[in-house]
C-alpha cells in the first residue's frame, strides 16, 4: 500500500504548489493590467525599499532613512521589522520598480497558500488543503490588505501565520517550530508579532485546560521555553527597537483616527468620510469572516473524525482541536466592539494594533483550517485524491479539482480588486515616488518616528542642506528664503569669520556623533523645534562630521540571535538523534 500511494504524493507535493502559484497570479493579474494599487501605505513602503537598496549597495544595514522629514531623516528601520523591507529592496535591485509592488505581492500571496497547504495537510485531506490554501490566499480580508492598505509587512506576515497555528494546535508541540514561526512573524510585523504572541498564549491556556489533555507541564515548559527563544532569534531586531523607543515619539502612532476606540465595527468619525469609508469595509470583512467561520466550525465538528483514516486508505489525518478555535473567535468578535475598550486600554501593547479589524489576520486563519476539516471527508472522495499514478497528479484527475480552486480565486479578486484597488494619483505612483526619493524633495515624515523634543509640523519642506545663523540670534531662524533644498552632508568645511551657529537639515537623535575637527561635540541646547541639529561653532576654521554609532546593545542583541539560532540547531538535532 505504502508504493502505491508515493508517488501519487510526491506528484502531488509538487503539483499543489504550482496551482497555488497559478491561483496567486491570478491575484496580481489586475495589477499586471492595470498597474499597482496605490493604497493607504504605499509610499510608506515604496520609500523604505528604495532607501534600503541604495543602502545595500553601499554595503550598509539601514538605520536611519534620509529622505523622511524632507530630507532631514528619520530612524524608520530601527522599528519597523527588517523582513519586508529587505524583501522589498532586493526586488527592488533585480526588477524596475514598477514590478517590485506587484512581484512583493505575489510572493507574500503565494508564500502564505503554500505555508497554509502544507500545515493543512496535517489535519485534513489533499484536495481539502488545497481549498484551503486557496481560500486563504484570496479570502478578502487578505486581500483587503493586499489592495486597498497595501500594508506589505502585514501581507508577509500572513505566511508565517499558519505556522504558528500548526505549531500550537499539534499534538505534540515542540520547541523549534514555536520559536522560528514567532520569530519570522516578528521579524516581519510588529502588529502581527502582538496578535501572534496573544493568540498563542491564549491557545495554550485553552489547552491547558482540557481534561483529555494528558501532560499539561510539559505544554506549558515547551510553549515558554518556545516563546523565549523566538524573542532571542529576534533580539537583533527587538533589542534596539524596544531601547530607542525612549528617543522617539512612538505614542504617536495611536493619535486621532488611529485610536482602537476610532476603529471598532461600523465606527463613525465625524467629517472624515475617508475613515468612515476604510471602516465600513473592514467591518464588512470581518462580519463576512465570522460567518464563515460560524458555517465551518459546524460543519467541522460535525464531520470530524479523529484518528481516523481517509476513505482513500491513506494515513489517518492528525485531529485539530477546535475548542481553542471556538473561543479564539469569540474572543476576536468581543474585541471588534467597542465593549472591549478596558482590554484595548489596559492589555500591554495590544493598543498598538490601532484597528481591532487588524484581527481578520487570525480570523482568516481559522477559517482556512476549520473550512478544510469540514470538507474532509467530503473532497476526500473525489478522483484526485485516490489516483495512485503521478501522471494523474498532474493530467485530468489533477486539473479536475485545480480549476475549481483557481475559478475560486478569480471568483474572488474580481469583486474586491473593483472594491479595493486604490488610484494612483500624479503623486502617489510608482514612477513619482522613484523621481521624489532620487531628487532633493524628501517626503513627509512618520509622526511615530520624530524624534523626542521634535514638532512634526514645525519642519519645512524647503531646508537646504545646511544654514548658518549668527551667534546671539534665534535659535530657531529659518534658512534664506529660496534656497535650494536637499539632506544634510556627513561631511563639511567650513571658515567661519564670526561665532555662528551651523544648522544641519538632519534631524537630532542620540546615535547621530557630531565632530568639530575630530573632536566629539554636543548639539546646541536648547534645541530647535524642528528637532534638526544645530552646531555652535566659534570662529576659524572647522571640520563637521556626522557618523551613526551603534550602542553595544545593538552587539548584544547579535550575539543572543546567534545563540539562539545555535540553540535551536542543537535541540533540533539532539531531537532526531532521540527518535532514531
Amino acid at each position: 500500500m505504502q508504493k502505491y500511494l508515493m508517488p501519487s504524493n510526491l506528484a502531488r507535493a509538487a503539483f499543489h504548489p504550482i496551482v497555488l502559484c497559478a491561483a496567486a497570479f491570478i491575484a496580481i493579474l489586475p495589477m499586471l493590467l492595470g498597474g499597482a494599487s496605490c493604497g493607504h501605505d504605499f509610499s510608506f513602503h515604496l520609500i523604505n525599499w528604495q532607501e534600503a537598496a541604495s543602502q545595500f549597495t553601499h554595503f550598509g544595514y539601514p538605520h536611519w532613512a534620509f529622505t523622511p522629514g524632507w530630507g532631514a531623516g528619520e530612524p524608520r528601520f530601527i522599528f519597523y521589522p527588517p523582513l519586508s523591507w529587505s524583501l522589498g529592496a532586493v526586488l527592488g535591485l533585480i526588477l524596475p520598480w514598477k514590478f517590485v509592488p506587484i512581484a512583493f505581492t505575489w510572493i507574500a500571496l503565494a508564500l502564505s497558500s503554500v505555508t497554509m497547504h502544507r500545515v493543512a495537510s496535517r489535519f485534513t485531506s489533499p484536495n481539502a488543503a488545497l481549498l484551503a490554501a486557496t481560500l486563504y490566499l484570496a479570502n478578502p480580508y487578505m486581500l483587503f490588505t493586499a489592495y486597498e492598505r497595501t500594508a506589505y509587512g502585514e501581507l508577509l506576515a500572513a505566511a508565517w501565520m499558519p505556522l504558528l497555528f500548526a505549531t500550537a494546535l499539534a499534538t505534540r508541540v515542540r520547541i523549534v517550530p514555536i520559536a522560528i514561526a514567532l520569530a519570522l512573524i516578528w521579524l516581519t510585523n510588529a502588529p502581527a508579532g502582538v496578535m501572534a504572541s496573544y493568540s498563542l498564549a491564549l491557545i495554550t491556556l485553552i489547552r491547558l485546560c482540557t481534561p483529555s489533555l494528558a501532560s499539561r507541564l510539559r505544554l506549558a515548559t515547551t510553549v515558554a521555553t518556545g516563546t523565549i527563544l523566538a524573542f532571542a532569534l529576534a533580539a537583533f531586531y527587538l533589542a534596539p527597537a524596544i531601547y530607542e523607543q525612549r528617543f522617539v515619539q512612538i505614542k504617536m502612532a495611536i493619535v486621532l483616527g488611529v485610536r482602537p476606540i476610532d476603529n471598532f465595527l461600523f465606527h463613525k468619525m465625524p467629517a472624515n468620510d475617508y475613515h468612515n469609508d476604510v471602516v465600513r469595509s473592514a467591518s464588512i470583512v470581518a462580519l463576512t469572516l465570522l460567518a464563515g467561520i460560524a458555517v465551518a466550525l459546524f460543519f467541522a465538528h460535525s464531520h470530524e473524525k479523529t484518528c481516523h483514516p481517509s476513505r482513500s486508505g491513506g494515513p489517518a489525518f492528525e485531529p485539530l482541536p477546535l475548542l481553542p478555535l471556538v473561543l479564539l473567535t469569540l474572543l476576536i468578535a468581543f474585541l471588534l466592539t467597542p465593549l472591549s475598550l478596558v482590554f484595548w486600554d489596559h492589555v500591554p501593547k495590544l493598543a498598538f494594533l490601532q484597528f481591532p479589524w487588524r484581527l481578520c489576520a487570525i480570523l482568516s486563519v481559522i477559517l482556512a483550517l476549520t473550512a478544510a476539516v469540514a470538507l474532509k471527508e467530503k473532497l476526500s472522495t473525489l478522483p484526485s485524491s485516490r489516483s495512485g499514478s503521478p501522471a494523474n497528479a498532474f493530467g485530468s484527475l489533477g486539473w479536475l479539482f485545480a480549476l475549481p480552486c483557481l475559478c475560486l480565486t478569480a471568483a474572488l479578486v474580481l469583486p474586491t480588486w473593483h472594491s479595493y484597488r486604490q488610484a494612483c494619483d500624479a503623486n502617489s505612483s510608482v514612477a513619482a515616488l522613484v523621481t521624489v526619493f532620487h531628487s532633493n524633495v524628501g517626503v513627509d515624515p512618520t509622526d511615530e518616528y520624530t524624534p523626542i523634543g521634535a514638532d512634526g509640523d514645525a519642519i519645512k519642506q524647503d531646508s537646504p542642506p545646511y544654514w548658518l545663523i549668527p551667534s546671539g540670534t534665534n535659535i530657531n531662524s529659518q534658512p534664506p528664503a529660496n534656497a535650494v533644498p536637499g539632506p544634510a552632508p556627513n561631511h563639511l568645511n567650513l571658515d567661519l569669520p564670526a561665532p555662528e551657529t551651523l544648522v544641519l537639515n538632519r534631524r537630532q537623535y542620540p546615535l547621530w556623533q557630531i565632530r568639530d575637527n575630530g573632536k566629539v561635540i554636543a548639539p546646541a541646547v536648547p534645541e530647535r523645534l524642528d528637532g534638526l541639529i544645530a552646531i555652535p561653532l566659534p570662529a576659524g576654521p572647522a571640520t563637521i562630521d556626522l557618523a551613526w554609532t551603534p550602542i553595544p546593545y545593538e552587539t548584544t542583541g547579535l550575539v543572543i540571535s546567534n545563540l539562539a539560532w545555535i540553540t535551536c540547531v542543537f535541540i533540533y538535532r539532539r531531537r532526531d538523534s532521540l527518535q532514531q
